[in-house]
């Protein structure tokens, strides 16, 4: 330090200390933060681990049971389980004017079938691995969306009697309808993307002939005998709540908010479940 009897003055090398300190103040807040992005990167682009990941895949089976319910209740027509949709437009073709219920089922078929060209496209052309745990976030995400679209339109759009939306064919109807069966087929997908291909929550016949035409179906350690009671289970709850409070003050518009927050825990849950080992 210097003095010009005022006290005292910086020297040069005390001033190139200060900057130096500066410096590398600024350099290890820097490398903390590319530090921290590059582990989030890290995370999102792992793959999920396999295992247990039939449980949430299982938890799916209750939102689909809510979805059919409401929509059956509500509309007259399945939103994910579409042999019944199939039979529904049959028969609409054999008698086009008795009901219009062929027309929402019809509606509900073509949206899931385009629903699953989307989603299997977004899990195999935007990552290497359709494991990977941003594009299953992604794709719960978009699901709850589009959940949500179809809710906020029950909510706040044109309200009528649950009498006259089993019959009616307008876009109040329709767009609820096609939104929620384009995200049902998502589950599906994410079921093949993970390695579990029965567990695709909006089918059963084959899941109940599996089950009891299974060799070993009284054994003691069974895993996929559990999973094959599981599904029609939970499916079963969800079809029974959904039933019920789509005819209580909740109705079809507050099945679907519940079922939007369900997919939002399953994203939550994507992002917190383990990633493969390397």
């Amino acid at each position: 330090m210097a003095s010009n009897g005022y006290g005292a003055l910086p020297t040069a090398n005390s001033r190139s200390n200060t900057i130096s300190e500066e410096e590398q103040q600024l350099l290890v807040g820097g490398s903390s933060q590319s530090s921290k992005l590059g582990g989030w990167r890290k995370t999102m682009t792992a793959d999920v681990r396999r295992d247990w990941a039939d449980l949430v895949l299982l938890a799916c089976y209750i939102i689909t049971g809510l979805l059919d319910s409401a929509s059956i209740s509500t509309w007259g027509s399945f939103v994910s389980m579409q042999t019944g949709n199939t039979v529904y437009f049959g028969l609409g073709i054999a008698a086009p004017y008795e009901s219009t219920r062929w027309i929402k089922s019809g509606t509900s078929l073509g949206c899931f079938c385009i629903g699953s060209v989307f989603f299997s496209s977004f899990h195999r052309v935007l990552s290497p691995s359709p494991k990977r745990r941003w594009v299953l976030c992604a794709s719960f995400t978009l699901q709850m969306l589009f959940i949500a679209g179809a809710a906020a339109i029950l909510t706040f759009g044109p309200q009528s009697s649950s009498e006259e939306k089993k019959e009616a064919i307008d876009w109040s109807v329709l767009v609820p309808i096609a939104l929620v069966a384009f995200q049902s087929c998502g589950q599906a997908v994410a079921s093949r993307a993970l390695k579990y291909n029965a567990l695709t929550s909006v089918v059963l016949t084959s899941i109940y002939c599996d089950l009891f035409s299974d060799a070993e179906l009284l054994a003691a350690h069974n895993p996929e005998r559990n999973r094959r009671v599981g599904a029609p289970t939970l499916l079963l709850i969800g079809a029974v709540l959904g039933g019920v409070l789509a005819r209580s003050t909740v109705g079809a518009a507050g099945v679907l908010w519940i079922a939007a927050a369900m997919k939002l825990l399953v994203v939550i849950s994507w992002l917190l479940w383990p990633a493969e080992k390397e």
